[in-house]
């Protein structure tokens, strides 16, 4: 009988249950942010993914970088080793067992979506001037570090 070793994703893969995925944007309404936040309080931290780790970290990241904003700017990300830009987050999310999906919008106004395996995560948070004058800035770190902020 031969054993055959598999990655943690080929054998997520293999589970006859659906991989788990978490996406929550800037402008989403309350109740999607709480379904959000009761989907992923369901799930015991041991078993939590390399995905939602990664997602959970750079939440924290994100909400202490925008504390250090004033009202002009909004918080925008940077891929390092990419010729992706500098994206200005809207969303953010995950995909068991190893995907890290952005949205927002890039330096020429194009929406966009980074979908990027964990092994690859290197970002820099950068501050970038807020699109209109007349509204508040997003705080995107805020909304998605709810939460982490129960505990």
């Amino acid at each position: 009988m031969e054993t055959k070793i598999s990655t943690v994703a080929e054998s997520n893969e293999r589970d006859p249950v659906i991989p788990r995925r978490c996406d929550l944007r800037a402008d989403a309404d309350e109740a999607a942010i709480d379904k959000v936040i009761q989907d992923l309080d369901s799930v015991d931290p041991e078993n939590k993914s390399e995905a939602e780790w990664a997602y959970e970290r750079l939440v924290i990241y994100i909400q202490e970088f925008e504390e250090q904003l004033d009202n002009q700017h909004e918080v925008a990300m940077g891929f390092a080793g990419s010729e992706a830009g500098i994206l200005q987050i809207e969303g953010m999310g995950f995909f068991d067992p190893d995907i890290l999906t952005f949205y927002g919008t890039d330096e020429a106004g194009v929406q966009t979506q980074l979908i990027q395996h964990v092994s690859q995560l290197s970002v820099i948070l950068q501050a970038m001037p807020k699109s209109a004058e007349a509204e508040p800035p997003k705080r995107i770190g805020f909304r998605l570090a709810r939460r982490l902020d129960k505990g």
